[in-house]
């Protein structure tokens, strides 16, 4: 047996090797981000955060963190709160969710396996009976089955695909005029689509996504790839 120093080595290392190589495995999240803004974009600095959609409560803790992380994404951008006694200059609105699922037909290769083996054999065999006679008998023998692969064949099978969005959107601070609403002078829309549904994972990575686009137009919708190790994801996750 090893000394117990030794073992503890080992074990070190072993441990340090797993986390590098689940690092390297660390999943890349490509982001569709869409972005349009006016010139009056660049004058704003100070701002007031509204609920721009009537079904998401504001006193949940999803919405805080929403507003959190839309908050320091802001702040990336030289944006800041304005305090209870200051008018701010914009009035950005925010929405986020899950859209209904869509269905992506996959193909994927499933291995084909054989059974072998499990035949019967007969073998004679001694048999001794009560009196100590030995007498010889044939008995069946059984082998054992076997899987062996044998191929791979194609397999298409429905996917449920579900599309978490962040919506950022930024409005002049006046009251409406004749009876419409204040310009948009600013929106950023981030998506990103896969298998699951946990929402409140994707949140920073939409916020992290939206930060280098506030205030400005990407002329079309682009993708850009994201980690969850990404300096601006972190300095999202981090918040205010």
């Amino acid at each position: 047996m090893l000394p117990a120093a030794r073992r503890r080595f080992l074990q070190a290392i072993a441990v340090a090797a797993v986390a590098v190589a689940w690092t390297g495995c660390a999943n890349t999240y490509a982001v569709k981000v869409d972005a349009i803004a006016k010139d009056k974009a660049k004058e704003a600095s100070s701002y007031r955060i509204k609920n721009k959609n009537a079904s998401l409560p504001e006193d949940n803790l999803r919405y805080k963190e929403a507003t959190n992380y839309v908050k320091t994404a802001l702040s990336g951008r030289g944006l800041y709160e304005a305090p209870p006694d200051v008018v701010p200059d914009i009035i950005v609105e925010l929405d986020y969710g899950i859209a209904p699922p869509s269905v992506r037909m996959e193909e994927t290769s499933v291995p084909v396996y054989s059974q072998t083996g499990g035949g019967v054999s007969y073998t004679p065999m001694p048999v001794t009976d009560p009196k100590g006679n030995v007498t010889m008998r044939t008995v069946p023998v059984y082998e054992p089955t076997h899987s062996e692969l044998v191929g791979y064949r194609d397999v298409i099978t429905p996917v449920a695909i579900y599309e978490k969005y962040l919506h950022i959107s930024a409005r002049e601070n006046r009251e409406k005029s004749e009876g419409k609403a204040p310009a948009e002078i600013w929106s950023v829309n981030t998506s990103l689509e896969d298998e699951s549904k946990d929402l409140r994972k994707y949140l920073p990575l939409l916020a992290s996504a939206s930060m280098e686009s506030i205030g400005t137009d990407t002329g079309s919708q682009k993708t850009i790839k994201l980690k969850e190790s990404d300096q601006n994801v972190g300095f999202v996750k981090k918040g205010m």
